[in-house]
């Protein structure tokens, strides 16, 4: 674990990101680590219940906790509300993200009808299409390419071998991980005389402000309409979005996850790592789809939905899935018998 060499005491980590300190407010701080293996110039946190009992033993310089944890700990300690995201703000502070200096990399290809902010950084051996327009402060990573029109907003980072096509536009503040690919065809071919047709695609893909996209995730172009990233959006590694389908705001998406054309998922949903989500369904805003998930229809209030069965023996398997194929025949067996006996009651009476 890198250390950062500049340490921040706990009063200027309080100026800069808020909260309360209690105790030595100059303990100075280098790094964030767990509370089994934090050393006394580390900074740790408290955010499962099921690590209380660590708590008297850590070896952490200071704490960050919940307010209503106050008296849990006589070290140095920060109080927040979400200590989580207090940590990640802190992360963040510690481990300043690395940024390569303003410029194009001589080996890099540009076109000269290319617009790249003068902030802006630009690797070696990518290549940038015809009117490409690269923001201020923005980084691409070597490898990239970025087909023609693309747009880039300011402060944005395409790590090493990213991969845009023509006409998508990504905004600010963007991180885009290695091997994605933004813009390729979505699926798309029409049957005739027992063969496919392709369907040329002819939409883009909007990607909106902060949002984050895992290594080796694909995000198809749309058919005609575009296929929309919506801001804060975070997409984990290897996930598969086909065309014209719409993620609302702040939705989360762990890894493996597929989402099947023209789908529209709403706003601050969670969807399971490898969930799968069918084509032409809308999922409800603040949804959350449990880990292996299979979404065959769509989902009109929020909540959480899961579709999973657990692993069994094969041999179980086989006779619970024997059981699952006579459902129908069972229940119909079931409510004849039903009605059998209402009529003996019937005529009983």
């Amino acid at each position: 674990m890198a250390e950062h060499p500049a340490p921040y005491t706990l009063s200027e980590i309080v100026r800069c990101l808020g909260g309360e300190v209690i105790g030595n407010a100059q303990v100075e701080i280098v790094q964030v680590a767990t509370l089994a293996h934090a050393q006394p110039n580390h900074l740790s946190f408290l955010t499962n219940p099921k690590y209380r009992h660590q708590l008297a033993a850590t070896r952490a310089g200071a704490v960050v906790i919940n307010p209503k944890d106050r008296d849990a700990t006589d070290k140095p300690r920060i109080l927040a509300p979400n200590p989580y995201a207090y940590i990640a703000r802190v992360l963040a502070l510690l481990n300043p993200t690395r940024r390569e200096p303003a410029g194009i990399h001589p080996t890099a290809v540009v076109h000269e009808q290319a617009h790249i902010d003068p902030s802006a950084a630009v690797g070696p051996k990518s290549v940038i299409g015809r009117g490409v327009r690269i923001g201020a402060r923005a980084q691409v990573g070597a490898g990239c390419y970025l087909g023609d029109d693309v747009e880039i907003g300011e402060d944005s980072l395409l790590h090493p071998q990213v991969t845009i096509y023509h006409d998508c536009v990504l905004g600010s503040r963007a991180i885009i991980h290695s091997g994605v690919v933004v813009g390729a065809d979505g699926f798309g071919f029409a049957p005739d005389q027992g063969e496919w047709v392709k369907i040329p695609q002819i939409g883009r893909v909007l990607i909106g402000n902060d949002v984050e996209i895992g290594a080796n995730t694909t995000i198809d172009r749309g058919a005609l309409d575009d296929t929309v990233i919506e801001d804060g959006v975070k997409l984990d590694n290897q996930i598969q979005i086909a065309h014209n389908v719409r993620i609302g705001a702040h939705t989360v998406m762990a890894a493996c996850v597929g989402v099947a054309g023209s789908t529209t998922i709403g706003k601050h949903c969670m969807v399971g790592g490898a969930a799968g989500i069918i084509g032409h369904l809308t999922i409800a805003d603040n949804t959350t789809i449990s880990v292996g998930t299979f979404v065959t229809k769509s989902i009109t209030e929020p909540g959480t939905y899961t579709a999973v069965l657990s692993a069994e023996p094969h041999r179980d398997w086989l006779k619970l899935n024997a059981r699952i194929r006579h459902l129908d025949e069972m229940s119909d067996k079931l409510r004849a018998l039903e009605q059998r006996i209402q009529e003996l009651e019937r005529n009983k009476s």
